[in-house]
């Protein structure tokens, strides 16, 4: 007679364990603090499923990589954007990185063809000319603000791979717009998250009109470009030119928000990692040796190509490490829309899930000592090896949602670093502070100052 099979095990009825908080605000307070610092000692002193109450809303902190590919693959489903990032739709409308559902997909299919590798090839060019300015204006023995050089120069990039380069002026009105809303993202994310309301204007001026200002520079681009009826070879024309499978374009207001999110994502994160990378060369000597040596055995002093990408492997392996350490994108929020199971322990639904790369990609069961920067670790893939798991390193997310514009980032970080690298050696200011600043993107709190000087080889 045949068995029947043992019954799944079913979730703890009991909540996962977490900090009891404080009457009232539970642990607003210590978030408030310091978002890193603290959901990382959550996670180190409870485990994988953690519950924290920030004040009256309860969140579920997931750390291991099988509760994540739960979330973000395999009943990604069940799973819409949490609450925090009505923060960001405030600014980026219901662009990619905001919308959901149906509306989604179909501006997904629209903008995936830009980014396939054939087409953000064509930028290359783009990318080491607007660098190779960048370099010439450098002084040796100057000290300079690396991080807002770089922010500088991706969004140089940004901007003439959407739109060309005669909206160089614009792109720096929306550079400063875009700094004045991001400033303020944790504040209005953690509001969005203790409440159903927007901040009305009175309490947000500066802020109202910078986003008015964005509205009214992209709206401006987008209705010149629409009447010039003059086809280009940029970002901006391929979206335009995008039809779905009824035939439909994207309409002018579609179109601002796609631009928005590619203003914001494609030149600040790119210029995070830059950052991060600069300042940890600077302070691994043998790492900055062996990376040195890639670029002038495979680049002899010229600029870097796209043929070159498969060549430049340290290069490669160092832009990971940087991104394992400092995810230019920390963490990750969804909402549950049914009850659901993560690590044993039942989610009720309409909970908020955080999922912090910061912490998963810094965890000693994945990656021996975990803290320390080492780019050898990626000479044998572990992920694509399998010896790690899938979502123990995902700094461009995952699933359905995962980054359209990864190619293009890794291919910019890369080209961008290496003439960087093959020109310069950074030397970090003595005394000047580094501390990591968590709002939209895991910044260098007041910058990062380095002294450049010429290496030995003349690589112009």
């Amino acid at each position: 007679m045949a068995t029947a099979p043992a019954a799944e095990p079913k979730a703890s009825p009991l909540p996962p364990p977490g900090p009891k908080g404080r009457f009232l605000l539970g642990s607003l307070l210590e978030v408030s603090r310091d978002w890193l610092a603290f959901y990382k000692g959550c996670a180190d002193e409870y485990g994988d499923v953690v519950r924290i109450h920030l004040a009256h809303v309860p969140v579920y902190l997931v750390v291991h990589p099988r509760d994540i590919e739960t979330v973000l693959v395999t009943n990604a489903g069940n799973f819409t954007k949490s609450e925090d990032y009505r923060a960001l739709a405030r600014v980026l409308g219901q662009g990619l990185l905001t919308s959901e559902g149906e509306f989604w997909k179909r501006q997904r299919s629209l903008i995936q063809p830009a980014f396939h590798r054939r087409s953000i090839q064509a930028y290359a060019a783009v990318m080491t000319q607007a660098t190779g300015r960048m370099l010439d204006s450098w002084k040796e023995k100057d000290e300079r603000n690396i991080h807002e050089d770089l922010m500088r120069v991706t969004l140089e990039i940004v901007a003439q791979c959407l739109f060309g380069a005669e909206v160089t002026d614009a792109a720096k009105r929306v550079g400063k717009s875009m700094e004045v809303v991001t400033g303020r993202f944790i504040v209005n994310a953690s509001l969005a998250l203790l409440f159903r309301f927007d901040i009305p204007v009175l309490f947000a001026h500066r802020e109202w009109r910078a986003i008015r200002e964005l509205n009214e520079i992209i709206g401006g681009i987008i209705q010149e470009r629409r009447s010039s009826n003059q086809p280009r070879e940029d970002l901006l024309d391929m979206l335009l030119r995008a039809r779905d499978a009824d035939g439909n374009p994207m309409s002018d207001a579609q179109l601002r928000d796609e631009v928005m999110t590619l203003f914001l994502a494609g030149h600040e994160t790119t210029a995070i990692a830059l950052s991060w990378a600069c300042y940890l060369i600077a302070q691994n000597p043998q790492v900055e040796m062996k990376l040195a040596e890639e670029l002038l055995s495979v680049l002899g002093g010229r600029v870097p190509t796209p043929e070159d990408l498969p060549r430049l492997r340290y290069t490669e392996m160092v832009i990971k490490e940087v991104m394992r350490l400092y995810p230019a994108v920390w963490g990750i929020g969804r909402r549950a829309v049914e009850d659901c199971e993560l690590g044993g322990y039942r989610v009720p639904a309409g909970s908020n899930v955080f999922i912090l790369q910061w912490r998963t990609q810094r965890d000693p069961r994945f990656f021996p000592d975990a803290d320390r920067f080492d780019p050898e670790r990626w000479r044998d893939d572990p992920v694509r090896s399998g010896k790690i798991p899938r979502f123990a390193y995902f700094p461009f997310g995952g699933g359905p949602r995962v980054c359209v514009g990864a190619a293009f980032a890794m291919m910019e970080a890369t080209l961008l670093l290496a003439m960087i690298q093959q020109k310069y050696h950074l030397e970090i200011v003595t005394g000047h502070p580094i501390e990591i600043f968590a709002s939209v993107t895991l910044r260098p709190k007041y910058g990062i100052r380095v002294i450049p000087r010429r290496r030995t080889v003349d690589t112009k």
